[in-house]
């Protein structure tokens, strides 16, 4: 096994990587002024970004939870990998050969994970080929009467498993692969005696990828009668695939998702194939699981799924559902999680209770794109489906359905919405407005005393099954808004020691996002930041005009040090400072000045102070710089000149205090050396002023 990677490898791997390129295979990033750009975290749900990345300085912080680090810490973390696996996989990526302290280079196979994506892409290649034998004309048959042509499944990556126990074991172990890898990529199954067999088996093989595009799994359709297996047979949980965290076609339609605001949610593979080729390229499946709360993070991030001031999110999620009873049992448990999406939601039905892939077959691409069009919102399809169970002829049938529908028309956060559609429900029972009202109001009591909080109104932002009291407008993961104060001591969770590599940081309940760095549009909490506190944060800051200018100073060193230039940024490291956590960092700016155009010079900085400050270097290295574009170094030279003018305007009052207490008969020598100190402090402010 290879030794640890060389530190200059991982310099230059990190220098040459764009993290916003890394970050954005997981989360829409949108600019957020020059060199920042921001989206919703992944880490913790929230409906407004707070998570920033500035690409120039390859660091990323969330302002809400408190996760940040730079690219290796964020494929830690999301991917669930080792930092040696981030730092070669992120090699992989860029094509740059990494050496290690044992002499040796990089190998094709390093890494478990490496591994076993390797198997699947290899099995991915074996199956896709094996469409075109002699043995898969009932695999070829079954695409065409479902109107896919070879140019389709070439698209989706659609392949065949041979009707045999070993011919994919064979082939990939042929090219390396060991029996154990494939087993644990669940590209065989072990019987009872400890022998091992294709899993899959005389099926047609869809490969399902993560939203990177790296195939992590496969879904097989059954194709003939003596095939006693169920009718779609997926891959078992892996270190690699988790079924409830990857959509089948995500990799396909995430950039038209992020771009649309639409993500349409369809029930197989074949309807995702439907949808993309009928130009509904936003759609998207589950792999043999329902729609559940994990799905709908991976969702939100892709579709930058933000609430504005009416908590209406301006996106769009539609679900299609088949009539039958599973296809009810679908739509009843995406209506349970529908208050976690800012986003409007839909259903759509298609005519006849066709699913796309045979709306399409029979009724044509115009057909699949007038579904998604004539969609219905979720909680009009939930009213009507309630309504569909009693008989509206009858008084009894009439109260009945009143008392099924209340509940749903109580659980819309909108408030507005809410008021419409008390109105439609009274049209479609045919009872007085008021008393259906009354019914929602009693319906949303009755929720709210179960703790369900499912009734939210406009302005309140708690997900549901969040039971903090009314006014607590707060998001799930505490992802507090600009300038929101809180109790001095409440540091919301103790840093831990930080690892070379890896951070361990306080994942909830983290400081909201800053207002800018200028003059706050809120005031920050005035009280003085201590090292010895469990966490210092720049929320944590006082607001007075010194330490904003300190703050602010510190923000361009550590984001723009080659702007501001060595000498000025050395000048910077020896001046004064009034608030103790900056004046640490400060000294770590002067300890490592030797490392200023490096490309690891804020992780420098980070591992130098104390684990407490760690968050502030990365909230310091992302937070928005107020500058005009084409500004950035103007800006940055300004502010920090500023720092060091102010720092000689207080040696110059210091030097006129002396002078005034010195007697120039009694002590000629020392006013005579006071005087000269001060000439030349003067001399220093001017040729600053110059520079």
């Amino acid at each position: 096994m290879a030794g640890l990677i060389r530190r200059g490898d991982i310099d230059e791997v990190r220098a040459r990587t764009n993290i916003a390129d890394v970050i954005g295979d997981h989360v829409t990033l949108k600019n957020a002024g020059v060199g920042s750009m921001k989206g919703l975290c992944p880490f913790h749900e929230e409906r407004s970004p707070s998570f920033h990345v500035r690409p120039q300085v390859g660091f990323y912080h969330c302002f809400g939870c408190g996760e940040g680090g730079d690219v290796f810490t964020f494929l830690q973390k999301v991917d669930h990998v080792t930092f040696q696996e981030a730092v070669e996989r992120l090699a992989a990526r860029i094509g740059f050969p990494l050496h290690y302290e044992d002499g040796g280079e990089a190998s094709a196979d390093h890494g478990n994970r490496a591994r076993l994506l390797a198997a699947n892409k290899a099995a991915e290649e074996y199956f896709r080929a094996q469409l075109n034998s002699s043995d898969a004309a009932e695999a070829r048959r079954f695409l065409g009467q479902r109107g896919f042509d070879p140019a389709a499944a070439d698209r989706f990556g659609v392949g065949y498993a041979p009707k045999s126990f070993d011919s994919l074991s064979k082939a990939l172990k042929a090219q390396g692969f060991t029996e154990q890898e494939l087993v644990t990529a669940g590209l065989l199954s072990t019987g009872d005696r400890g022998n091992s067999y294709d899993r899959f088996r005389g099926r047609l093989v869809w490969p399902i990828r993560d939203v990177t595009g790296q195939t992590v799994g496969f879904g097989a359709r059954r194709l003939f009668d003596d095939d006693k297996g169920p009718k779609y047979l997926n891959t078992p949980e892996t270190p690699v695939y988790h079924k409830s965290q990857v959509l089948y076609g995500l990799d396909l339609a995430k950039r038209d998702i992020a771009k649309g605001k639409q993500v349409v949610v369809v029930e197989g593979y074949t309807d995702v194939m439907a949808c993309h080729l009928a130009g509904v390229t936003t759609a998207v499946a589950t792999c043999g699981t329902a729609f559940g709360v994990d799905h709908i993070k991976v969702v939100r991030r892709v579709l930058g799924d933000v609430a504005n001031s009416d908590t209406t999110g301006t996106g769009e999620v539609i679900f299609t559902f088949d009539p039958d009873e599973a296809g009810q049992k679908a739509a009843s448990r995406a209506f349970s999680e529908e208050q976690r999406f800012a986003a409007q939601t839909f259903v759509a039905v298609a005519p006849d209770g066709l699913d796309p892939c045979d709306l399409r077959l029979n009724r044509g691409d115009d057909a699949v794109r007038r579904l998604v069009q004539t969609r219905k919102p979720m909680f009009e399809f939930m009213i009507r489906r309630e309504l569909t169970e009693h008989d509206l002829e009858t008084v009894e049938g009439r109260v009945a359905a009143l008392r099924a529908a209340a509940p749903v028309v109580a659980g819309i956060r909108d408030q507005s919405l809410s008021v419409g559609y008390v109105r439609s429900v009274a049209g479609w029972i045919g009872i007085d407005p008021a008393d259906v009202g009354r019914a929602v109001a009693s319906a949303r009591k009755s929720l709210a005393a179960r703790g369900t909080t499912e009734t939210r109104g406009a302005g309140d932002s708690r997900g549901a099954g969040d039971t903090r009291g009314a006014g607590d407008t707060r998001g799930a993961g505490d992802s507090r808004g600009p300038g929101e104060t809180r109790r001095p001591g409440d540091h919301r969770g103790a840093a831990e020691p930080r690892g070379e590599h890896t951070a361990n940081r306080p994942t909830s309940g983290g400081p909201g996002e800053p207002a800018g760095q200028g003059t706050p549009a809120e005031p920050y909490l005035a009280e003085p930041a201590v090292i010895d506190a469990p966490l210092v944060s720049i929320m944590t800051l006082p607001t007075d005009p010194s330490t904003r200018l300190e703050r602010d100073a510190m923000m361009a060193i550590l984001q723009q040090p080659s702007a501001i230039g060595r000498d000025l940024v050395e000048r910077a490291s020896r001046v004064g400072f009034h608030n103790q956590p900056l004046s640490v960092l400060r000294d770590a700016v002067a300890a490592n000045l030797d490392h200023i155009d490096a490309p690891n010079w804020l992780t420098v900085i980070a591992q130098t102070v104390p684990a407490p400050l760690t968050r502030l270097v990365e909230e310091l290295a992302v937070a928005p710089i107020p500058e005009r574009p084409g500004q950035l170094a103007a800006y940055c030279q300004g502010i920090t000149t500023s720092l060091i003018d102010r720092d000689l305007a207080r040696r110059k009052s210091d030097l006129l205090g002396g002078l005034q207490r010195t007697d120039a008969a009694a002590n000629p020598e020392r006013y005579a050396q006071l005087q000269r100190d001060l000439v030349q402090v003067e001399r220093d402010r001017r040729a600053l002023r110059e520079e």
